[in-house]
Parts: structure tokens; C-alpha cells; sequence
């Protein structure tokens, strides 16, 4: 299994996307850094998917969320998915902010 996930972590790697945007206009764009950090994400590395891109796990837990609302119907799961997806937008603007920043 470990050879498994080492095995998809590295074709991850190797087909890395590369950025439109940044390639256009050299300025990074707010989801750069996804791709690099799911991966260290993968690789077991928290710490430093949350470097690379900060809105990645939220944004897993409310892609998570939302595919358990759709199957169970769960009690006020619309007003928990807007409150998700806000979190996400706020994370994703002020780490874009602080990336242009620095």
C-alpha cells in the first residue's frame, strides 16, 4: 500500500500543471501552490501543504462535507456549506494577499 501512494505521489509530481496565469503575466495566482501542497498533503507533510496553499484542507473538508450533505441530507447542511465555502474564500484572499506581500 505504502508503494502504492509513494507510486501516485511521484506521477503526481512528474504532471504538475503548470500555472497559466503566473506564465502570462509572472504574478502568481490565488491557487497556486494547490498542487505542490496536495501533494506534500499526501505525503503525510501538514505543516508544509499549509505553507503552500492554507485553504487546501478546508477545502477538502467542505468538498467532504458536501458529498456527505448530498447522500444524508444533514439538518441546515446548506447553511453549513456557505459558512465552508466563506472560510475558504477568506483563506484563499488574505493568503493571496499575504503571498503578493512578500
Amino acid at each position: 500500500m505504502l508503494f502504492l501512494c509513494s507510486g501516485l505521489v511521484d506521477w503526481l509530481e512528474k504532471r504538475q500543471a503548470p500555472c497559466f496565469y503566473k506564465s502570462a503575466l509572472g504574478v502568481d495566482c490565488p491557487g497556486c501552490g494547490m498542487q505542490r501542497a496536495f501533494i506534500a498533503l499526501l505525503r503525510g507533510d501538514f505543516v508544509e501543504s499549509l505553507k503552500l496553499y492554507p485553504a487546501l484542507i478546508p477545502t477538502i473538508v467542505m468538498l467532504v462535507f458536501l458529498a456527505v450533505h448530498i447522500f444524508y441530507h444533514v439538518k441546515n447542511g446548506a447553511r453549513i456549506l456557505v459558512s465552508l465555502f466563506l472560510l475558504n474564500v477568506v483563506i484563499i484572499v488574505i493568503s493571496y494577499i499575504c503571498k503578493l506581500i512578500v
